[in-house]
């Protein structure tokens, strides 16, 4: 099977940085190729057009058209217009997009067209209690309603959706996945007592709860440590442009001193953060199914995270980890404070974190439930599912 993916973001040097959809796409592709499937890979919203095959895959990137008031139309034909000729010269079967903005409102090709519901704007704007705009509203519904099939990543997002724009979509769960061999479970040298974030600094994922979190803590043990590692980005409820100078308002003086903000890393050096962590947090309040908890869950890493909607798809709240609401700042932190003084029960939680993973979200059994699903679209010949 010939499957492309349409999407606004993959983590390649040539199309920059990505977060969960691209991170999603390539572990999927990954693992599609693995299983003799052939792969290309869309990537819009680029400074250029280009074409490159690297590691098997076939990458076209896409130049939006710049117009105004026409830009995004525009830009929708012209992808149209790729996916159509990659069709008919035989280089793909089927193309799969993401919800978010629904930037295939528009966009009617001759092949079957899968949206996966990795979250829209919609339901992130939901679950961060923010207005959604008029205008992506519109798009995601009616790319959604004009999809011939879809993937919900989590059962939580799938019904939310579909609840959200008033739709009855029927939908198929298939959740992210990662590869455990690449994230396993590695001794560490360190002795410092080490909590990690990795993932975006932004609000929806609790990063301003963090800090009220870590003083807690900080008041319990004077030792431990708060390392953060992402992207920072702005904050829309206040119009700061950065939510890492938000935070440092938050932190007491004397926490602030073992809190340290790394930055961006590079996705194959997170590993190594991971690692060295004693317990891993995600206070997060609106997510969809994170990669990031996979790749902590299969470093076998005792973590504290949100209860919210799609972590119980993930987690059992004791058993591979500690579910808490974020704003729960102090039955949060007694959770981290139970796993830092408790080494049996951290290394309790990471087996079965491990376990859990390799028996639900590993890259192989995920690519072969999405294959299932591509050839039952293509061979009902584009019925809608």
């Amino acid at each position: 099977m010939k499957i492309a993916f349409l999407t606004p973001e993959y983590p390649h040097p040539k199309t920059g940085t990505a977060g969960g959809i691209g991170t999603s796409i390539f572990n999927l592709s990954k693992a599609l190729l693995s299983l003799g499937h052939e792969v290309s890979v869309l990537v819009y919203q680029q400074n250029q057009d280009d074409y490159f095959i690297e590691d098997g895959i076939h990458f076209y990137r896409i130049k939006n058209i710049k117009l105004k008031g026409l830009s995004l139309i525009l830009t929708q034909k012209k992808v149209e217009k790729l996916i159509n000729s990659l069709y008919d010269s035989g280089k793909i079967d089927i193309v799969e997009a993401p919800d978010w903005t629904g930037f295939t409102a528009f966009i009617k090709p001759k092949c079957p067209l899968v949206i996966k519901e990795h979250g829209s704007d919609t339901y992130f704007c939901y679950l961060d209690k923010r207005k959604v705009k008029f205008k992506n509203k519109f798009l995601e519904k009616r790319a959604l309603k004009n999809a011939d099939g879809i993937i919900s990543v989590s059962a939580f997002t799938g019904h939310l959706t579909n609840e959200l724009f008033g739709i009855n979509r029927n939908f198929t769960v298939i959740h992210n996945s990662i590869d455990a061999t690449l994230f396993e479970p590695k001794q560490s040298e360190s002795n410092t007592l080490s909590i990690l974030y990795f993932g975006t600094i932004i609000r929806k994922k609790g990063l301003l709860e963090l800090p009220e979190i870590f003083n807690l803590v900080h008041n319990s043990n004077k030792n431990v440590e708060l390392i953060l590692v992402g992207k920072d980005s702005a904050d829309i409820k206040t119009a700061r442009s950065s939510t890492w100078q938000l935070m440092l308002t938050l932190f007491n003086e004397t926490a602030l001193r073992k809190v340290t903000y790394l930055g961006p890393v590079d996705y194959f050096k997170i590993q190594n953060l991971i690692k060295d962590a004693t317990v891993c947090v995600f206070p997060s309040f609106a997510e969809a199914f994170p990669v990031s908890w996979l790749e902590a869950m299969a470093m076998g890493k005792a973590i504290v995270a949100s209860n919210i909607g799609w972590a119980t798809e993930m987690i059992e709240d004791g058993k591979e980890g500690f579910l808490v609401h974020p704003k729960s700042h102090l039955h949060y932190a007694n959770n981290i404070v139970d796993l830092l003084n408790r080494p049996n029960r951290r290394m309790q939680f990471g087996l079965a974190a491990r376990l859990k993973v390799l028996k639900n979200f590993r890259d192989e059994e995920v690519a072969k439930q999405s294959v299932i699903f591509y050839k039952k679209l293509i061979t009902n010949d584009r019925c809608i599912l």
